[in-house]
């Protein structure tokens, strides 16, 4: 008989590629991660498991049995979900929110979940959209707020569903005692943007290039404070979604952009557990309050 939490190491390790990964990610030490797949392999009876170089790999049987873990933690999903049905808030809801969502709208959210449901705990990180739906298959949370460009359709992982919660406008920013307000004119200007490889870097670069000009990037941050800081103080441009401001006013000039676009604001759970309430209860909460910001 397989156990479970080894079946979910070898998951693991199909997603994150080596032992230290899997340990770091769920706080065991590598030799615990080692020893316990070596017992699955043994409990297995064929290698699941060869080096490569100095790491391992997966073989041809290994990734067989990771596909069926997989299956079997979907399953253990349900079970937990309708054992919630029975007994409400028994379990955290683990949630993973980019960082303009949490300024601005997960206190909301949180509040009218505590009005409603008093009884649900919740956990809450801060990580970036890219990073938090890879977690989420990984099972380290239970929902991810994250966003999609215009034009940008994020990677559709199997086994997610999404929920849209609404649009979130991007504008042009810049300082108070600038003038131009026309995107192919701010070309001479340095640029405030998010790290190279996310969906929102790739996408105000498209932008600039549609304008006519190569954006001049002097500032890469991930942190959208430091964004409207920057531009505050004349050192730099950008574009900002509105979510930034959090109900308060804007501290730098706002313009539209070619197209007036607006990025899509959602929540992702995993398919297996979608019918959980505590999670039902969850995305209400932040369609509430998203639709109810000032």
């Amino acid at each position: 008989m397989f156990e479970l939490r080894r079946l979910r190491l070898l998951h693991e390790l199909s997603l994150r590629g080596t032992l230290a990964a899997v340990a770091e990610a769920l706080s065991y030490s590598p030799s615990t991660v080692s020893q316990q797949l070596a017992q699955l392999e043994k409990d297995a009876g064929v290698p699941l498991l060869i080096p490569d170089g100095r790491r391992v790999r997966l073989t041809a049987h290994g990734e067989m049995l990771a596909a069926h873990a997989a299956r079997a933690l979907d399953l253990e999903d349900s079970v937990r979900g309708e054992l919630e049905a029975l007994r409400p808030g028994s379990a955290p809801v683990r949630i993973a929110v980019m960082q303009s969502a949490a300024q601005s709208i997960l206190a909301p959210a949180l509040t009218l979940l505590a009005d409603r449901d008093p009884a649900i705990p919740v956990e809450v990180a801060e990580l970036p959209p890219e990073e938090g739906l890879f977690e989420l298959s990984a099972r380290r949370f239970d929902l991810v707020v994250a966003e999609q460009y215009p034009g940008h359709t994020r990677e559709h992982r199997a086994g997610l569903v999404r929920d849209m919660i609404g649009a979130d406008p991007i504008r042009l920013a810049t300082p108070h005692d600038e003038r131009r307000d026309d995107l192919a004119l701010l070309r001479d200007r340095p640029w405030v943007m998010e790290p190279e490889g996310t969906a929102a870097r790739r996408w105000a670069v498209q932008q600039c290039r549609a304008a006519g000009f190569e954006p001049d990037v002097r500032f890469e941050i991930a942190d959208l404070t430091a964004h409207v800081r920057l531009i505050a103080s004349g050192l730099a441009v950008g574009m900002l979604p509105d979510l930034v401001w959090a109900g308060e006013a804007p501290r730098v000039r706002l313009a539209d952009l070619p197209g007036r676009p607006s990025r899509e604001i959602f929540t992702a759970v995993r398919e297996s557990s979608a019918t959980r309430p505590a999670l039902r209860a969850v995305r209400s909460a932040l369609r509430d309050a998203f639709a109810s910001r000032v």
